[in-house]
């Protein structure tokens, strides 16, 4: 069992705020002290800019930035580190495969395999395609265990008119409907050597299950050989270790500051040949090799990738987080997200008219509560419980697709990382019960 206190006298956020009861890391990390660091430490001893000055200082900022890869590389068990583009955030990293590898590659009815349990990140990004492309979608269900049934028959999902009704139970994300096929076009075009990328989340950010990529990968590499995979680690890669070599995959996607460190960090990565071919999302200054009246041709991987001045100071402190994480192992961290999620399962189902959207079970499953209360909008149970100090997430959660299925439009979201304690959970069920004497339910 991890000493949480002497976690949470890391992170500096607690002590300006003693009374702060964190439960939003699914959104964003607290930082520990070693971040913060890193980051003064870039300004105050190593800051000029990267891979252009060859005086003493560019070359200290050149190396501190390629150590983070370094590191990064290590971390997911890359192949290699020219494997390792540094983007902005998760959406970054997933648009340059959309736009990079999909559209370059695609073609008119190839299909992209989904999930009802994507974020807006994993589905925006496609939906574009298909309309760019025609491209064709088919979104895995999520079952009445709320798991991903990848073992089904999928629906397939067509984009109609924007000004279209929504049938019942058809999908609906910013005005547009996504229309249900049936299961025989469905199956017709699952079975089909069309499906080009299996584009999935590891872990739910609503829903907080795990899903399991060591079966879901074979069966689709099964079916379709051919197929590319791209895994959105957003949620998961904070809690459990991430190999893509073992698992097998072409693309991996997350963001820095879920992981503990700053904000404006993503990473892409992606197998070395499938980068050698892609086109790069952003074009300009320090990803070319030579620029003529005519023409510009691309540096070598993965400065390819990596227009402009980057995020040097979040680079860094982006190595400091997994050293820290690394410092206090992955093994310690799922063993304490597991007792913490358990006990919140236990707290939560305890109150009554609560509803709980996901598995009682704490295995295979983050340390994120998704609830409702009956007649209590999702925003007031956050601004109650902000009014004594505990921060949760209220709203759609930018997955409008998976609150269509749960049949809301919207839940009050409690998050864990692993600063967090058996009292934060205390606290937030003696909080909700507060909301729910506030507004006599």
């Amino acid at each position: 069992m991890i000493k949480v206190l002497n976690l949470k006298s890391d992170f500096p956020i607690f002590t300006a705020y003693p009374d702060l009861v964190y439960l939003d890391s699914a959104a964003t990390s607290q930082k520990p002290q070693i971040v913060i660091d890193a980051v003064t430490d870039f300004y105050t001893t190593k800051n000029a800019n990267i891979h252009r000055g060859i005086y003493k200082l560019a070359e200290i900022a050149t190396a501190t930035y390629e150590n983070t890869r370094n590191e990064v590389a290590k971390f997911i068990n890359a192949g290699t580190n020219k494997e390792i583009i540094f983007t902005g955030n998760t959406n970054q990293a997933i648009n340059l495969v959309a736009y990079g590898w999909a559209r370059k590659f695609l073609c008119s009815g190839d299909v992209i395999v989904l999930s009802e349990m994507e974020h807006h990140a994993n589905i925006i990004p496609w939906l574009r395609l298909k309309e760019e492309k025609g491209i064709k979608l088919i979104f895995l269900p999520i079952n009445k265990e709320y798991r991903l049934d990848y073992l089904s028959l999928p629906p397939l999902m067509s984009l109609r008119g924007e000004h279209d009704s929504a049938r019942r139970g058809n999908p609906v994300v910013n005005n547009k409907t996504y229309q249900i096929a049936s299961p025989a076009e469905s199956a017709g075009l699952a079975m089909t050597n069309r499906i080009k990328l299996i584009a999935l989340t590891h872990a739910s950010n609503v829903l907080g299950a795990i899903n399991p990529l060591e079966k879901i990968i074979p069966y689709f590499k099964k079916q379709s050989p051919n197929a590319k995979i791209l895994i959105d680690a957003a949620q998961s890669i904070p809690h459990i270790p991430i190999d893509v070599q073992a698992l097998g995959i072409d693309f991996l996607a997350f963001s820095s500051h879920k992981i503990l460190g700053p904000s404006g960090v993503g990473v892409l990565w992606a197998k070395e040949k499938l980068l050698e071919k892609m086109d790069p999302l952003f074009v300009g200054s320090n990803m070319i090799r030579q620029v003529t009246k005519e023409k510009a041709t691309w540096a070598d991987l993965p400065d390819k990738f990596e227009a402009g001045t980057a995020n040097l100071e979040g680079v860094a402190g982006l190595a400091s987080a997994i050293s820290y994480i690394n410092k206090i192992g992955y093994k310690n961290i799922i063993a304490h997200e597991q007792e913490l999620t358990k006990y919140g399962l236990e707290k939560l189902r305890q109150i009554p008219g609560l509803k709980l959207f996901g598995q009682y079970s704490s295995k295979n499953r983050l340390g994120i509560f998704s609830f409702s209360l009956p007649g209590i909008h999702p925003h007031d149970i956050s601004q109650i419980l902000d009014s004594q100090n505990i921060a949760i997430r209220s709203g759609h959660h930018c997955a409008q697709i998976t609150m269509q299925v749960l049949g809301v439009p919207a839940t009050a979201r409690a998050s864990l990382y692993l600063y967090n304690t058996k009292e934060d959970i205390d606290k937030l069920a003696e909080g909700i019960k507060v909301v729910k004497k506030t507004l006599r339910i």
